[in-house]
């Protein structure tokens, strides 16, 4: 490196380098500027030519069109060299500090530090890390959170990369992981491992699900992250301006499970469709909005939590749709031929037909009067 910045401080101050070179003293440190030039007759080229008689001088029997190393060193390249020995060192060090930076802050990615808000800069906030400076990007801020000079913020390391300028960190405070790290720091039996995070469902700045289970039979994983009379989840809540959270027991029996991720909403019943990998959740019908939540959100983190596509319904509405099973043969006085011609007028199932009027049904073919009011 030095090598290439001294020849190119050279090229700078002295014209064409093409053919030359610079050669260091491993042990005074002399700096030499050599140039490759053939041995000939007469001189056209002074830059890469030497007359014979000059070049025995330097090299003895040397022949005719041969190339010998020829020192070349300018008076004046002294002081350029050391000019340009402390920019190298310079640069390195700069170089080697913002290696180590990322490096450090590499082995942190998905880790939760602590920062204090510098500026922002269209719309993205600039976040001290001690003496580095970090980012938090608008798609990584939670909505209506105000970041102001001085404010101190913790927030997860999302990713770093290099970049001309130096390491790049980039922050998060929608990502689930940063949930998952604050438990971490708030409940011991979290950090220690006896309660696990098996899942987080987050809508960040609304509403967090999360799923624990325990290694402990005597510890109860829910209790353990609320905390005596919730102090625990409070200050995640506290930290996270208010974002509500919800701690789900988690349970290898899929129904159970799902069951308790729709809390504060009661189920009544269940129906499972392994198939398709969703269940049919069947809630009274005055806590249905509270199961499907504000903007579907309480049934939209359930589904997300546990992994199953939930389909919500009220008990009258699974009755009607069972009628609506009801094939239309079943009905009395409506045979193979009637139902299939009012199929083809457009009433599909029972439902159809008790919603539609006698004179609806007259004008289908084949349709009297007495029939349709039976």
């Amino acid at each position: 490196a030095l090598r290439s910045a001294l020849l190119s401080a050279y090229k700078k101050h002295f014209g064409s380098s093409e053919n030359v070179t610079i050669d260091i003293s491993p042990d005074t440190g002399r700096l030499k500027v050599l140039a490759k030039k053939k041995v000939v007759k007469e001189i056209e080229d002074p830059g890469i030519e030497i007359e014979k008689e000059a070049a025995r001088k330097i090299k003895k029997g040397v022949r005719l069109n041969q190339e010998i190393e020829v020192e070349i060193t300018p008076r004046e390249f002294g002081r350029i060299a050391v000019q340009t020995a402390k920019q190298v060192v310079t640069q390195r060090i700069r170089e080697a500090e913002r290696e180590k930076i990322y490096q450090e802050y590499k082995e942190r990615e998905g880790d939760i530090v602590t920062g204090i808000v510098q500026r922002s800069e269209h719309k993205t906030v600039i976040v001290t890390l001690g003496k580095i400076e970090a980012i938090l990007p608008v798609r990584e801020q939670i909505f209506g959170e105000d970041y102001r000079y001085g404010d101190r913020i913790k927030t997860y390391i999302l990713s770093v990369r290099r970049t001309p300028r130096g390491p790049q960190i980039i922050l998060s405070r929608t990502h689930p992981g940063l949930v998952r790290r604050l438990f971490e720091l708030e409940v011991p039996e979290v950090y220690e491992k006896i309660v696990e995070i098996k899942n987080i469902a987050r809508e960040a700045g609304g509403r967090t699900k999360i799923a624990v289970s325990s290694k402990d039979a005597n510890v109860d994983p829910v209790g353990s992250c609320v905390g005596t009379r919730g102090a625990r989840v409070n200050s995640i809540i506290q930290e996270l301006r208010g974002e509500k959270i919800d701690i789900i027991p988690y349970n290898e029996d899929a129904v159970a499970f799902v069951s308790s991720a729709l809390k504060p909403a009661q189920v009544q019943e269940v129906i499972v469709h392994k198939e398709e990998g969703g269940m049919e959740v069947i809630v009274p019908k005055d806590k249905l909005s509270l199961a499907i939540g504000r903007k579907g959100q309480n049934v939209r983190l359930a589904a997300k939590l546990t992994g199953w596509k939930i389909d919500l319904k009220s008990p009258e509405e699974k009755a009607l749709e069972e009628k609506t099973k009801i094939k239309l043969t079943e009905l009395p006085g409506v045979g193979a031929k009637s139902a299939q011609v009012l199929e083809e007028a457009g009433f599909k199932n029972v439902v159809d037909i008790a919603q539609s009027k006698i004179e609806d049904l007259t004008k289908v073919k084949g349709i009297g009067k007495k029939s349709a009011e039976k």
